[in-house]
């Protein structure tokens, strides 16, 4: 799909209780729009991801604060692209920001860089970015961090490298698992290898963060973009991944180029997957495996 001529990547409509206290913003299936988190308990609420720039996360905050009602604000982002965090401004003095340090540091690494790439997507994606500063956390974890909202509890879990070097997972109450776009809906993953930009995407290890993730069996899976699902995305994303590496490897031991393995398994997979969106990912994932075949 081409952003330039989608509609805008703009945050819209109600909040969704998907479990008791666990709201989503849903993303409709617009292209550069997640689904976003509202968490609200006794004393404090979590806001998961913000949308792009400055006027969608005006949005988010006043849907959390209606949501909230004086409570607490927290806020944090499953992994540093801009359609997911490049909307905290509104939330800094009014939240407090929780990032991983992997997370954090990715930011500032790459941060600059990609908020020039998305605003070259299209007047619209620009429109959004327009007046974005990069925010830093105020609180910076290792490991795992529990956030005790009353009565209900968000662990903030670093799996990374896989999409992003920072990738976060939040799991609510163990129900509920926010998996930012290690996870989407009918949608062919998004495999950010633009080499020799930014070649951190780790496909393989992505397949074993999706394993720990179906262990954990979660009984609603948010993706980041897509419909609300259950445990069953998991294995359909493992199963898609799992089946580009074993063709990447296969190709290459038979010693095919880069390319035309690419484009074999760009054939292979729309068939596969028919009803599945943006297909333009592909390619960039059967690369991705590809060059990380030595591993």
């Amino acid at each position: 799909m081409d952003p330039s001529s989608a509609q805008p990547p703009v945050v819209r409509g109600e909040p969704v209780e998907v479990a008791e206290g666990v709201h989503v913003i849903p993303d409709g299936r617009v292209e550069l729009v997640p689904n976003v988190g509202i968490v609200v308990g006794d004393q404090a609420a979590l806001v998961v991801d913000t949308g792009m720039g400055p006027r969608n996360g005006a949005y988010v905050l006043e849907q959390a604060r209606r949501l909230a009602v004086g409570r607490r604000l927290y806020l944090t982002v499953t992994h540093f692209h801009p359609e997911h965090g490049y909307g905290a401004q509104p939330f800094e003095g009014v939240a407090t920001i929780v990032y991983n340090r992997a997370q954090r540091d990715e930011l500032r690494r790459k941060g600059t860089a990609y908020l020039d790439m998305f605003r070259g997507l299209g007047p619209a994606v620009a429109a959004e970015l327009r007046g974005v500063e990069l925010v830093a956390p105020d609180l910076v974890y290792d490991g795992r961090a529990e956030i005790d909202l009353g009565g209900r509890t968000a662990v903030l879990r670093p799996v990374g490298p896989a999409h992003t070097v920072g990738d976060q997972v939040v799991l609510v109450d163990d129900r509920v698992l926010f998996g930012g776009d290690l996870l989407e809906t009918r949608i062919f993953p998004i495999t950010p290898y633009f080499p020799p930009h930014d070649t951190d995407v780790d496909p393989r290890r992505w397949i074993d963060v999706l394993d720990g993730l179906a262990a954990l069996a979660p009984e609603i899976v948010v993706p980041g973009h897509g419909e609300v699902a259950d445990a069953g995305l998991i294995h359909d994303v493992r199963d898609y991944l799992t089946y580009v590496r074993t063709e990447a490897d296969r190709l290459r031991a038979a010693g095919v180029s880069a390319d035309d393995a690419a484009a074999a398994i760009d054939r292979s997979a729309r068939t596969r997957w028919p009803a599945w969106e943006r297909p333009e990912w592909i390619t960039s994932a059967a690369r991705a495996f590809y060059a990380g075949a030595d591993g």
